[in-house]
Formats: structure tokens, sequence, C-alpha cells
């Protein structure tokens, strides 16, 4: 086990001069959070499966994962870690709450911070720790590993170029987020208002909802239904069904459960053209001759529809998912290349789980945005409220 001093380190030159121009070819990650992802991601990196980047420190809160890399420089304290010398980015898997404190620090240092999903976990916190981003030579990314997905990157593109048309539905059922108890009990974080701050939107979801952002843009409101523990003994949501409506009218409905087996993952979008469904690693476009509206207009026949025709798009595999989202980190940081991933854009995910989680408890539609401290007195309330909460005196 190697341990280092928060002061150790500090006077050995850090790889960037004034400007933030790297001078070395690598960059030094710390990780904070050494939990079975962090665990994961340390490894990836010491494998050199991401060019250039060098793990140099990690921290976390249980001093005996320092011994599952004993030739890495373990901290005590994020604190600690960031203020070592020792790196120029951070890579933080730590519980939800923490992303917020651990991330602004990083940032106000003028670390480069790659943070794990949620990037917060309300939305006044969120916009904390985006407030901590006032230097833009900073890169600050969110682990959106999804929007590295060709099958996702392809209906994007096909939206966006005008094959599917305007958009005027989607429905989204994810009930393959299936855990069974002993997932929940392997820590006593999990699925708690203080530990997680929410259920299946906060923990499983938030790839799945930025994807609806990165997709469709933000609804302008919510009505969503949530049920707490619904199959398993937890305090947080395990089951939901929203309903969403975006600008122009388009409508959408979010279906997201860890109770159900074997579970579905379909992902359909309705345009003018036709349709798109993505299901089992298969996406198909059955796309109308002409469009929905224009036939509607100039057809003569009162049970008509538009003729289509089914094809399956080709997409090859889903990606490099983590290992990509580090890969274009780093390269943001030495070449300047564009993130896929912005942190920033992690807000609107975020935004969109309290929307839901507030409408269900509060039994009303939620407009979009809303003044995300609606949502963190509620927080605080359940927090209060929750007898799995460790009270301080």
């Amino acid at each position: 086990m190697v341990r280092v001093s928060a002061v150790e380190g500090c006077h050995g030159f850090d790889g960037r001069d004034s400007s933030h121009h790297f001078m070395n070819k690598n960059i030094r990650i710390g990780i904070a959070g050494l939990g079975s992802m962090g665990c994961g991601h340390a490894r990836s990196i010491m494998e050199g499966k991401i060019p250039r980047l060098q793990l140099t420190a990690a921290t976390d809160v249980v001093a005996a994962q320092a011994a599952n890399f004993p030739d890495v420089p373990f901290f005590s304290t994020p604190d600690a870690m960031i203020s070592s010398g020792l790196i120029d980015a951070i890579l933080i898997v730590t519980p939800h709450f923490s992303h917020t404190t651990i991330g602004a620090a990083a940032l106000k240092a003028g670390i480069h911070v790659l943070v794990e999903k949620p990037i917060s976990v309300h939305k006044a916190d969120a916009e904390k720790l985006i407030a901590a981003h006032t230097d833009k030579r900073v890169v600050f990314a969110a682990m959106f590993n999804q929007r590295t997905d060709p099958y996702y990157a392809t209906i994007r593109q096909m939206i966006q170029d005008g094959t599917l048309g305007t958009v005027r539905r989607i429905n989204w059922t994810v009930t393959d987020w299936f855990r069974p108890n002993a997932y929940y009990a392997s820590g006593g974080w999990r699925a708690t208002w203080q530990g997680e701050g929410g259920g299946v939107l906060l923990n499983q979801c938030p790839h799945n909802l930025d994807l609806m952002y990165w997709l469709f843009g933000q609804p302008k409101r919510v009505r969503a239904f949530c049920s707490i523990g619904r199959y398993h003994d937890i305090e947080v949501e395990d089951d939901v069904t929203a309903y969403l409506e975006y600008e122009g009218g388009v409508t959408g409905v979010f279906i997201a459960s860890t109770g159900e087996a074997p579970g579905t993952n379909r992902l359909e979008v309705a345009g003018e053209n036709g349709k798109l469904i993505m299901e089992n690693d298969r996406l198909v476009f059955t796309e109308n001759e002409v469009s929905t509206s224009e036939f509607c207009r100039t057809t003569i026949e009162r049970f008509a529809k538009p003729k289509s025709t089914e094809r399956v798009i080709p997409v090859d595999g889903h990606g490099g998912q983590h290992l990509a989202i580090m890969q274009n980190f780093t390269e943001a940081i030495l070449d300047g290349k564009p993130l896929l991933a912005p942190a920033e854009e992690g807000i609107h995910s975020v935004e969109l789980a309290n929307a839901m989680i507030l409408s269900s408890f509060q039994n009303r539609t939620v407009d979009l945005p809303f003044d995300g401290h609606i949502y963190e007195k509620l927080l605080l309330q359940k927090i209060a409220e929750s007898p799995r909460s460790k009270k301080t005196p």
C-alpha cells in the first residue's frame, strides 16, 4: 500500500504551464471512490485501455480499498488528493451526494473533472456544481457512456437530418433494470433518500434520461406516478410511469422499473415519415412513402393509410461506452477535442428525474424548467422523515 500525505508531491512539476497546455504527453488522473465501478475504471486505466491517461492517485472513505491498487498513491480524503500535486484530472465515482462537493472543489483548484452519473442528486446542487466551472480551460465532462452507442447515435442522426421527419410521439419502456433485494442490501447508502436521493430514476435511469434529452430535448411539462418500494423493501421509487409533453405538441411516455424480469427495453419514436423501433439489438425503420400529414390531407379514401416499407438499419455493436468517454475526456484536455458529454448537460437528466418524483409526491403536473429549491426542500423532508437516515446531533 502506498500512502501519500496531503503535502507530499505539492512542489513537483504538475505537467501544465500557466496556459493549461500540457507539456507532457499523459494526463495524470486520480479516482475518487473505489467501489465496484471505481475499481473497474481504475483497472481499465492501469491496463492501458485509454491511451495517454495514467492513474496516479486514488481516494476512498474505506482505507482498506487502497489494497486493491498497492502501487497507486492513496489519500484519505478527496481534498487531500486534489491538493497533492499528483493529478491533473479527477474521476468522481462516489455516492451521489458527494459529486457536487468533490466536483466543485476540483474545478476551483483547476483540476479537470469527469463525474459519474448523475452529476448531482438534485437540480439546485447541479447548479452549484456547474457554477464552479468558471475557468472554461478546465475540461468538465460527465460519464454518459450511452452517448457512444451507435444505436442511439443513429437515431439522433435520423432525427436531425430529417429522415424520420418531425417527431410526434416517444414511447420508452425500460424495465430491464431488474435488481434483487441482495443488490439493495449491498450498501447502506443504496435506495435511501439520504444516500442516493432517489431510486431507479437517480441510480439506473440517468443514462436513459440523458438520452431522452440528447435525442429529443427537454420536455415542457411532466406528470409522473412513482411507486415507492413496490417490489422491494426500500424507501425510494422502484417503478415509474411518466407522461411528457414537449414543445410543438410532441408527447412521450417513459416507463422504468427494477422489479420486472425479464423486463423490456423498447424505444419507439413516431415521426412524420414513419417510425423507429429499437429493441433487442435491432433498429427497425418503417418508412412511409408519403408523410403522414400530407397523406392525411390529400387522400380521398376513408380508411386508407400511407404505404410503408420496413427495413433494418445496420448498426455495428454498442460503441466504446466508458472507455470511449474516458478517451474523449483525455483528448479534450490534450487536443481540444469537443466533449461527447459536457457535464453542464447533465443538469437536464437530473431535473427530469426530480420533476418526475416531485410530480408524483405532489400529485400534479410539473412545468419545466422549475425552481430546483422546490425539489431540494422535498428531498430534505424525505431525509428527515426516513428511519434509515443517519441523524446528526
